[in-house]
């Protein structure tokens, strides 16, 4: 299982994750249970439940570059063109317009 941390305005705001060929984005409790905490995404409301989709939820896939800059990473990543959370996960983590940042999760579960 793939796990990355995604956060709003530096705050945990939930965990996603890839299994089984499924994706699935939690919230963290805490987040939900904070004054003030937005949805990461319109297409991902604040719940309890889990969202769990067989591609990439499209607030996360629209974080990816297209085209000559995807090739271009994929190629110097070393990342196969449709492995998106990996692409994700190696290209998400630095600064970017708007308020996520996704962060790899390397804690063994």
């Amino acid at each position: 299982m793939r796990k990355a941390r995604i956060y709003y305005n530096n705050q945990l705001a939930g965990i996603l994750s890839r299994s089984g060929g499924k994706y699935i984005f939690a919230y963290d409790e805490t987040y939900l249970s904070t004054a003030g905490s937005r949805p990461v995404s319109l297409t991902l409301p604040l719940r309890k439940t889990p969202y769990e989709s067989d591609v990439l939820f499209p607030a996360f896939i629209n974080m990816l570059s297209e085209g000559a800059n995807k090739a271009l990473q994929t190629r110097l990543l070393k990342i196969d063109e449709q492995d998106y959370f990996g692409l994700l996960l190696a290209t998400s983590s630095g600064d970017h317009i708007g308020p996520i940042t996704i962060k790899e999760d390397n804690a063994t579960t």
